[in-house]
């Protein structure tokens, strides 16, 4: 047996409570012989033995009865038959709503959502326990705990409604915990309901170790109940945005959007995209082939400076949550390049690339040194070439807030040897080629990013450039570009919204030809249009993104979207803010965590499927205060009626008739 509130079981010594006033009574009333006591004490000791054994009665009943009050402020469970006797339902049933966007999809041959279905199962499972249980609900989106009055309530509440949000379970099973722990429940059941999505449950998370313990630690055991809804569905096609860059050139500007296309099936087929722009729909037909295609279209802005919003949208099919794509645009902006370098050569170089322009674009470079680098901010900038031995403490920081907001950061070797790191990347030993000879790019990334194809198809004459010189590159980062023996020329490692480069050449004539226009230019361009997001990030967010500051703003909806820009997808407004909400990301994968890693992710919990049944030592404890309450009463009854006087029926001896009894104070616990 244990206790909710085990500190109350420091007051078991007032047990003793009784028999002390007992003592103190007994020495209050001390004997006095007197000369006719020998003849009454005979007279009556027969009736003194009896009133002795009541009083010793009346003592263990009120002792019991304390004792019985103690226990019962100390809110005691029990396992096992007694404690389901006792209390069949939990005290609390917590419900953990998987509101995320995958739970939109509907099984194959049904109408309903699995998040509908999930719902109605709950509350056919919750019915049993209405009136017996404080049921509760907590969502993936909001973590807020809503009571709940009636199970068939769950359908209607809007914190049971659909979202554009992901789900984090280590972190929903957190707020469970901590209102268990703020609600001081007595017996509680967590009933979990998910489709198991991998990036949801994140059974490798290091706070789930955390949670474990936390579980195990509380006063009463918490059984854990999960409910899948897993199951095939039907064809499913979702669209993505990955970008959406305005390019302006003298009084015309376009607007270059890229979006990723992913079908549940590989087979190639042919579907409608439509483009809505300012409110004006236009429609392609787009071939796909396998399952996923990175599309891109230019869509033309004519003469508007301004900014303005859009989507992409395919056909409705089994999720209607993940079919659009929501976009936003600003007005042209400045793309400034900073180059900190203490090589003179290599600043011009890079400014060249980074300036080269359209007519009516407006980009501008600078060239730092180290010194004046670090107290810079960086705030306008959306590329920066380090050239230098590797930032540490505040311009390290400063650079990392940089690299988050979304900027583009290329490290470029100095040729010196370097013990730092930044990102877990760092720079090695310096390799020169013998006399006439060079190393060659052999492999790279042609479907996106700085080395990728051009719109017309063309790849980048990588594999032409002669590297002389290179520097190796540590690290455990993913190469975006390799050489013909395996070593790495490109790194690229994203870190929040924007990227980190560590390239192994420099384009200086003693180090390679990469400073060549067919490289150098477009690889520059495609970095600064990549950094160009820090500029435009602010404006394209995803469900749940918002921080405090934001979620206080009076969002308007402009298209779409709903009363909440934190949990519905769409266009919204704020002030002069114009800002696109897209689903939450990492909703489009397919993979499911497997029943092990769940189970390991809850290893210690005591854990049951919902179409188990508990048995035995599973069964939950329950809280038996009722019967401490009873025991107490039944204690303190029979001690009252001990301490009622005696009825003795007296004749009266002249006329022969009962006369009323006397009180007898004998019986009361005083001697």
């Amino acid at each position: 047996m244990t206790f909710l509130q085990p500190e109350i079981l420091w007051a078991l010594p007032l047990v003793l409570l009784p028999i002390i006033i007992h003592l103190i009574n007994r020495l209050r009333h001390r004997p006095q012989p007197w000369a006719a006591m020998r003849f009454l004490v005979a007279a009556t000791q027969s009736s003194t033995s009896q009133a002795k054994l009541k009083q010793w009665l009346i003592l263990l009943f009120r002792t019991l009865a304390v004792l019985m009050l103690i226990l019962f402020l100390g809110r005691p469970l029990a396992g096992g038959w007694l404690g389901w006797s006792v209390n069949s339902a939990p005290d609390a049933i917590v419900i953990l709503l998987d509101r995320s966007v995958s739970m939109e999809s509907k099984l194959t041959g049904s109408t309903t959502t699995r998040r509908e279905q999930a719902l109605s199962s709950l509350a056919k499972a919750a019915e049993p326990f209405a009136g017996r249980s404080q049921l509760v609900v907590i969502d993936s989106a909001l973590r807020r705990a809503q009571p709940l009055a009636r199970p068939s309530d769950l359908k209607d509440l809007p914190t049971t409604a659909a979202t554009d949000t992901t789900t984090d379970f280590p972190g929903l099973f957190q707020a469970a915990l901590t209102w268990l722990e703020e609600n001081q429940t007595g017996t509680a059941e967590l009933w979990v309901t998910s489709d198991f999505q991998k990036t949801n449950w994140k059974a490798d998370d290091e706070r789930w170790q955390a949670i474990q313990a936390q579980l195990n630690s509380l006063q009463q055991r918490v059984r854990l109940r999960v409910l899948a809804v897993s199951g095939e569905s039907d064809a499913d096609t979702t669209v993505t945005l990955q970008d959406a860059l305005r390019t302006d050139r003298d009084d015309k500007a376009e607007l270059l959007l890229t979006a990723d296309i992913q079908r549940s099936s590989n087979q190639s087929t042919t579907i409608p995209v439509t483009v809505n722009l300012n409110g004006t729909p236009s429609q392609f037909e787009v071939a796909v082939e396998g399952g996923n295609l990175r599309w891109r279209q230019r869509l033309a802005l004519g003469a508007q400076r301004g900014s303005g919003w859009g989507y992409v949208e395919v056909p409705a099919d089994a999720n209607l949550h993940n079919n659009r794509a929501w976009f936003v645009y600003g007005p042209p902006a400045k793309l400034r390049t900073t180059i900190v370098t203490e090589e003179g050569r290599l600043g011009r170089w890079l400014a060249a690339a980074s300036s080269a322009s359209p007519p009516g674009t407006q980009r501008e470079a600078r060239v730092l040194s180290t010194a004046d680098a670090a107290g810079q901010t960086f705030d306008g900038d959306v590329l920066i070439f380090w050239h230098a031995a590797l930032p540490t403490s505040d311009v390290a920081v400063k650079l990392d807030a940089f690299v988050q907001s979304g900027g583009a950061l290329v490290f470029l070797p100095t040729g010196k040897a370097d013990s730092g790191q930044f990102a877990g990347q760092g720079w090695g030993a310096v390799e020169k080629v013998a006399e006439n000879q060079s190393y060659q790019v052999e492999r790279w990334e042609e479907k996106e990013g700085p080395l990728a194809k051009t719109e017309e198809g063309f790849s980048l004459p990588l594999n032409q450039a002669s590297i002389l010189q290179r520097q190796r590159i540590n690290g455990n980062v993913p190469a975006l570009a390799s050489f013909a023996d395996g070593s790495i020329f490109l790194t690229r490692q994203t870190i929040g919204r924007g990227q980190v480069y560590f390239l192994a050449s420099l384009p200086l004539r003693d180090w390679s030809t990469l400073g060549s226009g067919p490289v150098l230019v477009p690889v520059t361009q495609r970095l600064l249009q990549s950094g160009s997001r820090r500029l435009t990030q602010a404006s394209l967010m995803q469900c749940g993104d918002l921080t405090a500051v934001d979620q206080a703003l009076p969002w308007q909806p402009v298209e779409g979207g709903g009363a909440n820009p934190q949990l519905e997808a769409g266009i919204y407004r704020a002030g002069e803010r114009l800002t696109a909400m897209n689903r939450a990301s990492g909703e489009d994968s397919t993979e499911a965590a497997t029943r092990e890693e769940v189970t390991g992710a809850l290893s210690g919990i005591n854990l049951q499927w919902f179409e188990e049944t508990g048995q035995g030592e599973d069964r939950l404890q329950g809280e038996v205060w009722r019967l401490f309450v009873t025991a107490m009463l039944l204690f303190l009854l029979i001690e009252s009626f001990l301490v009622l006087p005696t009825k003795t029926v007296k004749t009266d001896t002249l006329t022969g008739k009962s006369v009323k009894p006397q009180r007898n104070t004998s019986a009361e616990v005083v001697s």
